[in-house]
């Protein structure tokens, strides 16, 4: 593959986590990789990290709650590259300290910013870059806390995992994806949402937790499908995941 034929890819959240290593596994397959973090220093950190083990990557700074670092980073990419093939908004952050009823609006709020509307915001700066592209595809990371079923299941993994703010705005993430994948159908750019299942990381450590190694495959699937992939859908590393 030679660098003009490659696929070019910004991973959102990049800099730890299921971010870091779906930007690796991406990197890995050949693909352009603009790690996308809010310190440049640390996602400089990832990158030369990247570059020891032969893998080449970019850091793109970026705070997806920040309109103007938003747009400032996909200028960035619009002078580096010209287009963007690839777009994992995996920022994310879970800010649940007990039940709802007692929860500060500024963490609810806080955690609608990042999860659903930086989602937005991202999408909608770099859409002009993803509509140059003839492999458009964004994934959504979302959870199988978003899940209605799985909440109201209580024979699910998920029942007794109480992170309402989390689940109400990766449900709300969920939403919003199908409304993407159907507006933007006709620009060939396919839209899909993944759940990574109960993944270690800096907010989740519970029994059972996967490595990231394992949380981070839907994510990375679904950023190659084909062209005859699936749009508008919701899955985890089995396939399709019950709404």
């Amino acid at each position: 593959m030679t660098e003009n034929s490659k696929l070019i890819a910004l991973v959102t959240g990049a800099s730890d986590g299921i971010g870091k290593e779906t930007a690796r596994q991406l990197a890995e397959k050949g693909v352009r990789v603009l790690v996308g973090s809010r310190g440049q220093e640390k996602g400089q950190g990832v990158v030369d990290e990247f570059a020891e083990a032969g893998l080449e990557t970019e850091v793109v700074q970026l705070d997806v709650t920040a309109e103007e670092s938003v747009y400032l980073a996909a200028g960035e990419v619009e002078r580096r590259h010209g287009r963007l093939d690839i777009l994992v908004n995996n920022a994310g952050v879970a800010l649940d300290r007990g039940p709802l009823t007692e929860a500060p609006i500024e963490d609810v709020m806080m955690t609608f910013n990042t999860n659903v509307f930086g989602t937005l915001r991202v999408t909608q700066a770099f859409l002009p870059l993803l509509k140059k592209s003839s492999h458009g595809r964004i994934v959504n990371v979302s959870s199988g806390l978003a899940s209605l079923l799985d909440m109201t299941d209580e024979a699910s993994k998920y029942y007794d995992v109480l992170l309402p703010s989390y689940a109400s705005s990766k449900a709300a993430l969920n939403a919003m994806t199908v409304h993407l994948a159907r507006e933007l159908g006709p620009a060939g750019i396919k839209v899909n949402a993944v759940d990574p299942d109960l993944t270690k990381t800096r907010y989740v450590d519970l029994p059972g937790a996967l490595p990231v190694e394992v949380g981070a495959e839907p994510s990375v699937r679904y950023a190659l499908i084909d062209d005859d992939g699936p749009t508008g859908g919701f899955f985890d590393r089995f396939g399709p995941h019950k709404w």
